[in-house]
C-alpha cells in the first residue's frame, strides 16, 4: 500500500517501504498543472505503475483545506 501525506510544499511518500519526497515544483512539471489542481490520483500515477484508484479524485488544495 502506498501512502500519500501531502503539505503546501510537496508530498511525502512510503511506498513498498521506501519513505521519500515528491516536491511541488516536481509535480507541477510532470503534471503540468498548477500544485493545488493536481489531484491524489495523479500523484499516486507518479509513484505506481499501475495504481488502484478508488474513490473520486481529489485535488490537493481541498485535501489542504
Amino acid at each position: 500500500m502506498t501512502v500519500l501525506s501531502f503539505d503546501e510544499q510537496g508530498v511525502e511518500v512510503i511506498y513498498e517501504g521506501t519513505e521519500f519526497r515528491l516536491e511541488k515544483d516536481l509535480i507541477e512539471e510532470a503534471v503540468r498543472k498548477d500544485y493545488p489542481d493536481v489531484t491524489d490520483h495523479e500523484v499516486l500515477q507518479m509513484v505506481e505503475d499501475d495504481p488502484s484508484l478508488s474513490g473520486e479524485p481529489r485535488r490537493i488544495k481541498e485535501i489542504l483545506d
